[in-house]
Formats: structure tokens, sequence, C-alpha cells
């Protein structure tokens, strides 16, 4: 994966807001209109209808029109990149944390046996 990918900066960037990592929460329990993802927010409907854009375009969510109802569903799928990332990222550090502790440990060893 490259280190600077846009749909991962696009991703994290979705969601680095918790309105709408509330919001992707409660579509994890099914579809949802508009409204009804708005309701619990304290917010105008511009403002979540901009929080939805920034879901879509992640991919995190995807919508729906029927009628004049817009209906709202989760795509876990799209979480799939962040995922392998943050995998690669601790498989990364696990790495460095250990040969940290070999060379602390190596350096302790060499204290206990006294100058040479």
């Amino acid at each position: 994966m490259s280190l600077h990918d846009p749909a991962l900066d696009t991703l994290f960037q979705a969601l680095a807001d918790p309105t709408r990592r509330e919001m992707l929460s409660r579509l994890m329990d099914g579809p949802k209109t508009v409204s009804e993802l708005a309701a619990p927010f304290e917010v105008a409907l511009p403002t979540v209808l901009a929080h939805l854009a920034k879901l879509e375009r992640s991919g995190l969510v995807e919508t729906e029109k029927q009628g004049r109802t817009r209906i709202c569903r989760a795509n876990p799928v799209a979480l799939a990149p962040a995922r392998r990332w943050i995998d690669d990222q601790q498989v990364l550090w696990e790495g460095r944390l250990d040969r940290l502790d070999a060379y602390v440990m190596g350096l302790a060893a060499k204290g206990r046996q006294g100058p040479e």
C-alpha cells in the first residue's frame, strides 16, 4: 500500500470525526433514512448531509433514493484498507520493539559481565 494513498487519507478523514463515527455505528445496526440518522444529533440537516457526503466519498456509506426518501447503508467492506494499514503498522512496530528489546537486553547482559 502506498505511503500516500489518497483513498486511505479519505477513509481516515471520514473516521476522524466523532459524529461520523457515531453515524456509521448506527448504520451498522441496519439501513436508516437521513432523518432517522440525523435524529440524535443536535445539528442542522445540511450538517448531517455534509457528514454523509464525506462518509459516501470514503465508501463507508452508500445511499439510495427511494421516492422522496434517501436510505443510508453502512459498507463495512470499505474499512478493509484501514485494517490492512493498521495491521502493517502493528507488524512494523512490533518488529522494531522486539529489536530494541534484544538490544537493551544485550546491553544489560554486557553490564552484568563487567568491563572487559
